[in-house]
């Protein structure tokens, strides 16, 4: 089994990197191939609307998000962590889902398997905001979830912290990498 984890945040070693890490390391121990992409080490153009990917099921923009693209169909699990900002995902992590557009292209225009067959993968959603708003999860749970439905990934879960700002803070929360490294091995034993 392969596990790609992606990490949104452009805070290397930050909250959401470790919480990643720790479900990465329960996956791990259930024996499944790893590998982890950061997001902001890597130049990816915003999508363009240009509507190219309409004919062909591909992007026309030739930059790091190809080798994304490719991740993703080997992928039989996959964790996206990404921070909270201003109520929804990291702009890093926003920007690689709008670049699905030729994946939403091939299934619902070109009438094939997005990521190029129909096996059943499973996705992981890993957040953390810093304030306490009792919807502050909302608006980058719903693009997580289109997402995985566009790509024919059935959302297995999530983990979320809030009030969790300092780097490195969620380190001492109770049991939060605890809950992160079972969340990994439930995700490869389902």
């Amino acid at each position: 089994m392969r596990v790609l984890g992606i990490a949104g945040s452009p805070r290397r070693g930050g909250n959401t990197d470790l919480l990643l890490e720790e479900v990465l390391k329960g996956v791990a121990g259930k024996g499944a191939e790893v590998k982890t992409i950061a997001l902001n080490r890597l130049k990816i153009t915003p999508c363009q609307h240009c509507d190219a990917c309409l004919e062909a099921g591909k992007c026309r923009i030739q930059d790091d998000m190809q080798g994304i693209y490719d991740e993703l169909e080997q992928a039989d699990r996959i964790v996206l962590a990404a921070p909270i900002h201003f109520m929804g995902l990291s702009a890093q992590m926003k920007a690689m889902i709008d670049r699905c557009q030729c994946l939403w292209a091939r299934k619902y225009v070109l009438k094939v398997p997005p990521l190029g067959d129909d096996r059943p993968r499973k996705g992981l959603l890993v957040s953390v905001g810093g304030t306490k708003y009792k919807d502050l999860f909302d608006a980058g749970r719903q693009v997580v979830k289109s997402l995985f439905t566009v790509l024919n990934i059935e959302y297995a879960g999530e983990l979320l912290f809030e009030g969790i700002d300092e780097k490195g803070a969620i380190a001492r929360h109770p049991d939060a990498l605890n809950q992160a490294f079972e969340a990994g091995q439930k995700l490869v034993d389902e």
